[in-house]
């Protein structure tokens, strides 16, 4: 097996372990039998447990900012922009969902190095939305009188949310596309310029 498929399938094994037993309880012997390595291989590729989270975020959040990017390219509206963004994040919860539990809940610890982490990749993700609201402002689609930075964290509030409602409770009645539509639809009627 080539050096990167083993990287990979221990990641993906995390992402199950920590899913389904938390990062806490999670042992690295759990993360190696699930990727049917020896323990002492997951040394080989990762320092720790955290080390191991660390890159899952690094990674995973960093596909997503290329998939995020990569669609609101493709428009020139910001208000289908902000769509794009919260279309993209609600899908990782039903389609990555044991991803989207280790993102939503292990983020919010209070571990040193995840504080750390939510400085920078993490923040770099979030920023899409304070560039998407800078950039309808200039355009005169936003109002300018309204903070960029309030209204990302306003706006994945509510994504964010959503996405812990879906986690908790799997048998929810919404749709991703009328979720991302509603919580985009009411952010867009109240920062829309006239």
């Amino acid at each position: 097996m080539k050096k990167s498929d083993k990287h990979q399938k221990i990641l993906n094994a995390a992402i199950k372990v920590f899913g389904q037993k938390g990062f806490f309880n999670a042992r690295i012997s759990d993360i190696a039998k699930e990727a049917d390595v020896a323990d002492g291989t997951i040394y080989l590729y990762f320092n720790n447990k955290y080390d191991i989270l660390l890159t899952l975020f690094e990674e995973e959040i960093g596909k997503l900012i290329t998939e995020i990017r990569a669609a609101i390219s493709q428009k020139s509206d910001q208000r289908e922009m902000l769509y794009i963004f919260a279309l993209h994040h609600l899908r990782l919860v039903i389609e990555k969902k044991e991803l989207a539990e280790v993102l939503q809940m292990e983020l919010r610890q209070s571990g040193e190095s995840i504080k750390e982490y939510r400085r920078t990749k993490f923040a770099d993700y979030v920023n899409i939305i304070s560039e998407i609201i800078r950039t309808g402002q200039e355009n005169n689609i936003f109002r300018r009188d309204l903070k960029p930075g309030i209204i990302k964290r306003a706006f994945f509030g509510a994504l964010d949310e959503m996405s812990r409602l879906w986690i908790l409770n799997p048998s929810h009645k919404y749709t991703v596309e009328e979720s991302a539509e509603a919580i985009s639809d009411i952010f867009l009627n109240g920062i829309v310029a006239d």
